[in-house]
């Protein structure tokens, strides 16, 4: 890491544990050179207003008495939109992730603080920034003495942890070491012997910002500098021909002349957990199905859909046959082998489209789009077919369960589809379980 890029600046702290923040603070006193400290986010914004013209650097908790850090960043966004921000939090929702980079996050060091990991998050945030300062220090025309000043920006560039790019538009007139490694050049001449354009190498991949999309601007480069923060991202392979997600970083060297200086943050673990945390949030750790909060999130959209555009749309709910004897009898390792091999069966009986959910202990949804309540009865008898002629588990067990289908109405709510599906899966089991009955 290139700590020496801290010595020169100063950082707000924020963190309303007082041990917490005086022990960081502390520490990072000794890598910059002033930290102001608040205890929660309604000082820090007093503190930044304060000192707004001194502050680089804002280093942030979320969760605080009388103002969050989120919202105490979206205030310093509106006074300075160019502050870098580093949060310090032990969340992994996806939505809070989400929320953070709306806000105009940089990065962020999960709690409990490791420092080594801080310094580098600080570092991310700051080099961009500390670059555009250097590079305007040096008060020259790159166009009438690149020659001479060819070294002292290479020295500058080289030190960035980031792929730092500089070009006027039309060519690149400079790179970084970062840069030639990871396209496995030696030089400049070397990569534009394949093209000008750095937008050449970004992968055709939703989400992303395309090649295809770049080739049909007049300016690429002011293209992506006007896009929101949070879709201002590419994906690159490099010399082993893995992908890399980057964030794109541009800054205008010369408002005269049109030189850029373009930053590539690598983001790629940290793009892999937000997926892997929303993931996590929107399925159940056991069998993998969807859960409860992602049908939620489905349910009423398809309702409307299917009422908008009249077509069918069913719901199946069952449930394992005197599950509880199993948990009792053979253990809960044994239960949890049933449930994934019932999970399993049910996969393969559906199609696509259908959303299959855990509801909870032994209970299964299944969610199916244009689908009559005979195609509903006809997918539930098939599923309980399945499941009573096929041994479960290790202990290769006989299991059966008992299902309610039901279709949508037009008078129907949420609440009232599912109550219904329900009191059809309860009369199944009061006709002697390992039945199908609609309603």
């Amino acid at each position: 890491m290139n700590k020496e890029i801290l010595q020169d600046i100063s950082v707000l702290y924020v963190e309303d544990e007082n041990d917490v923040r005086e022990f960081t603070s502390k520490l990072l006193g000794s890598l910059v050179k002033k930290v102001y400290s608040a205890e929660n986010g309604l000082v820090g914004l007093e503190t930044f207003e304060k000192h707004q013209d001194q502050i680089d650097l804002i280093v942030s908790d979320i969760n605080m008495p009388k103002m969050d850090g989120l919202e105490m960043c979206t205030r310093i966004k509106k006074i300075n939109d160019l502050i870098p921000i580093v949060i310090t939090s032990a969340h992994n929702n996806p939505n809070f992730l989400k929320k953070a980079i709306d806000v105009g996050v940089n990065t962020y060091a999960m709690k409990p603080i490791d420092l080594y990991q801080l310094v580098e998050s600080m570092i991310k945030a700051i080099e961009p920034i500390i670059l555009k300062r250097k590079l305007e220090q040096l008060n020259i025309s790159l166009e009438t003495r690149v020659e001479q000043e060819i070294q002292k920006i290479k020295s500058i560039l080289d030190a960035q942890d980031n792929i730092v790019i500089v070009t006027n538009n039309e060519t690149i007139t400079n790179v970084n070491k970062k840069f030639l490694d990871f396209f496995e050049v030696n030089s400049i001449d070397e990569f534009t012997e394949k093209t000008d354009n750095i937008y050449d190498f970004f992968q055709e991949e939703y989400g992303f910002v395309t090649r295809t999309l770049l080739i049909k601007q007049d300016c690429w480069i002011k293209y992506i500098k006007n896009l929101p923060e949070v879709d201002r991202v590419v994906k690159i392979k490099n010399k082993n021909n893995e992908e890399r997600v980057f964030t794109v970083n541009i800054d205008n060297y010369d408002n005269k002349i049109d030189y850029f200086v373009i930053s590539l943050t690598d983001v790629t673990e940290l793009k892999e957990k937000s997926n892997l945390l929303e993931y996590q949030a929107s399925h159940d750790s056991l069998t993998g199905l969807n859960n409860r909060n992602k049908f939620k999130e489905l349910f009423g959209k398809e309702i409307r859909r299917g009422i908008r555009y009249k077509n069918d749309l069913s719901l199946v709910l069952f449930d394992l046959d005197l599950f509880k004897n199993i948990n009792d009898t053979h253990g809960h390792q044994i239960g949890d082998e049933v449930l994934k091999d019932i999970s399993q069966i049910v996969l393969a009986s559906v199609r696509e489209h259908d959303t299959v959910v855990r509801w909870g202990g032994e209970e299964f949804l299944i969610l199916l789009p244009e689908t009559d309540l005979e195609g509903a009865r006809n997918v539930a008898e098939k599923i309980r077919e399945a499941i009573e002629n096929k041994k479960i588990s290790s202990l290769d067990l006989s299991i059966t369960a008992s299902f309610g289908v039901s279709v949508l109405k037009l008078e129907d709510e949420e609440d009232s589809f599912i109550a219904r599906v329900d009191d059809a899966l309860y009369e199944a089991k009061n006709q002697g379980r390992n039945k199908v009955i609609t309603m």
